[in-house]
């Protein structure tokens, strides 16, 4: 007869099965994350460019405002599941995401009201029984003092789950952002993601981990 596992012994064995079967590192959990499987994204600054008043048009298109077409960047699709620490799909959740447009002018008074009046610069979507979210926008671009990011907001009824920042891997202006470089490395993996050719423009997959 073989003596029971202890708890800890069998949280090293999973945690080393899930770094063999290809998972981020930063998903893997560490002995200490007892009562988690899967670590939670990165909480980043929600900065100063929130929407003081949600646009009319806030829907996953970011590319179309309105009945008006943005064409002066590349398109993106931002795409996920949203999920909770034991891995079971958040439904319900709401994500939202708002960036610069591709002169680094975002939709608020703060900025000077310089955005392109076409590009809708935020979007929400809510997801279903499966977490999955999916928004088509613009591939972040640079503004003074900070590299290409799209920020990132999940609530859940009237609760803010997380708010955070996506990164695009290999930009040269990463190491120069203070925020980015605060970021460790288990961090980093987590919100600098790779943007990848597909055949009807870029692709990025972003999971989200949350704490419900």
């Amino acid at each position: 007869m073989h003596p029971p596992r202890s708890r800890r012994s069998l949280l090293v064995r999973g945690a080393g099965m899930l770094a063999t079967t290809g998972a981020p590192a930063w998903l893997v959990p560490t002995v200490a994350q007892a009562q988690s499987v899967l670590r939670p994204t990165p909480r980043q600054a929600e900065g100063p460019f929130y929407p003081v008043a949600l646009p009319s048009d806030q829907d996953f298109d970011l590319l179309r405002n309105g009945g008006a077409v943005y064409s002066k960047a590349q398109p993106v699709w931002v795409e996920g599941l949203v999920m909770d620490t034991r891995g079971m799909p958040v439904a319900g959740a709401v994500v939202e995401i708002w960036q610069c447009d591709h002169e680094g002018h975002y939709h608020h008074p703060q900025d000077g009201g310089k955005a392109d009046p076409k590009f809708q610069g935020f979007g929400r979507v809510a997801v279903g029984k499966d977490g999955r979210y999916r928004f088509r926008t613009m591939r972040p671009a640079p503004y003074s003092g900070r590299t290409p990011h799209i920020h990132v907001k999940v609530k859940l009824d009237r609760k803010e789950l997380l708010t955070t920042q996506l990164y695009v891997a290999g930009d040269p202006g990463n190491p120069r952002d203070g925020l980015w470089q605060r970021l460790d490395l288990q961090d980093r993996a987590a919100l600098t993601r790779e943007f990848s050719a597909s055949a009807d423009g870029l692709r990025v997959d972003f999971p989200i981990v949350v704490q419900v």
